[in-house]
Parts: C-alpha cells; sequence; structure tokens
C-alpha cells in the first residue's frame, strides 16, 4: 500500500479542534461581565414569523455605552416577543421599552453572581475539553486502522505523538481562554 493512503489527515483532525475552541470562545461572549457587550444576546432567540430567530436578524443592536445595549426592533409587532425573549433568557437584565427601541442597561455584578458567572465558564471550558480530546480519540482510531492496514511501528508512533502534541496545544488553549474570561469575570 501506497504511504499516503496509511497517513493520518492532521490539517482535518486541527480544523474540528479549533471549531471546537471557536465554540468555546462564542459560548464566553456570552457570559455577562459587567461590560455591555452585543455577543451576550447572541444565544437569545425570539418566537418571530413562525420560527426562532437570532435577535440580530428582527433588530439593530448597539453598545451605545459601556453599561446599555439598544435593540432597535425593525417591526414594531416583534418589540413584545423580543422583550419576552430577553427576560426569559436567564441574562438577569430586565428590558426597557421605548417605542420600537429596546434599552438593556447592564447592571453590576456582585461577588456571587461573578463566582456562578466563572464556574459556568468552567462549565463551557470542560466541554471544549471533551470535543477537543474525542477529534483526537478519533485521530487515535484513525491510527488502528492505519496500523492493521500495514503502518510500521516506528510510523504510527510519530502519528500519535504529533496526535497527541496537537490535543495538548489545544487543551492549553481551552485553559488560556477559560483563565481570561474567568479573570475578565472577577474584574470589579
Amino acid at each position: 500500500m501506497a504511504d499516503e493512503e496509511l497517513e493520518i489527515d492532521i490539517d482535518d483532525l486541527e480544523r474540528r479542534m479549533e471549531g471546537a475552541i471557536g465554540a468555546l470562545r462564542t459560548e464566553l461572549a456570552s457570559l455577562r461581565t459587567g461590560r455591555a457587550s452585543a455577543a451576550m444576546l447572541e444565544p437569545v432567540h425570539v418566537e418571530a414569523y413562525g420560527q426562532r430567530t437570532p435577535i440580530n436578524q428582527v433588530g439593530t443592536v448597539n453598545v451605545p455605552e459601556p453599561r446599555m445595549v439598544t435593540i432597535n426592533v425593525w417591526d414594531k409587532s416583534l418589540v413584545n416577543a423580543v422583550e419576552k425573549a430577553i427576560m426569559e433568557s436567564g441574562l438577569g437584565i430586565n428590558p426597557q421599552t421605548n417605542g420600537t427601541i429596546i434599552m438593556l442597561p447592564i447592571p453590576e455584578l456582585n461577588e456571587e453572581r461573578r463566582k456562578e458567572l466563572a464556574r459556568v465558564a468552567a462549565q463551557y471550558a470542560e466541554s471544549a475539553r471533551v470535543a477537543i480530546r474525542n477529534v483526537r480519540r478519533d485521530g487515535m482510531e484513525q491510527l488502528k486502522k492505519a496500523k492493521a492496514a500495514g503502518m510500521s511501528e516506528d510510523d504510527n508512533k510519530i502519528w500519535h505523538d504529533e496526535v497527541q502534541e496537537l490535543t495538548d496545544k489545544y487543551i492549553g488553549n481551552v485553559d488560556k481562554t477559560l483563565e481570561t474570561k474567568q479573570e475578565e469575570i472577577m474584574q470589579v
């Protein structure tokens, strides 16, 4: 058999691990840190036109001040639905409506809430680590198949080390990302 057929697709494994990091960053961006951010509304979906729709597809989201997010809802009939979705989202924000503009004042976080958000961030990071380890497991399965198909012991060891090195790199990225977010959350 040709060596190309026995190789592991490291680029695919790396792309999938990078996807886990991207998903983690998106989840962490939705965590409120006491500063206003349009990203905190990304997980919130509104019941609009018969389907669940992201808020940024029913209105313009702006951050005019460090402690304020505004949503200019395009369709006046959706204002109440957007308001309801925000209240039910668990963000802990009470919307204030002025016509088609919904204002979201971001309150200061107390110590207990900061610790709770840090725990949530840690859960998101653990999910990312699990996803990365699942990609590693897939890579190891590919190695077993390649070894059964005739890959040499030395080549198998080289690929094994490369997959493990990639895994360690991305687990380290998760840890650094989590540490940065937890510092940001705990900052008063």
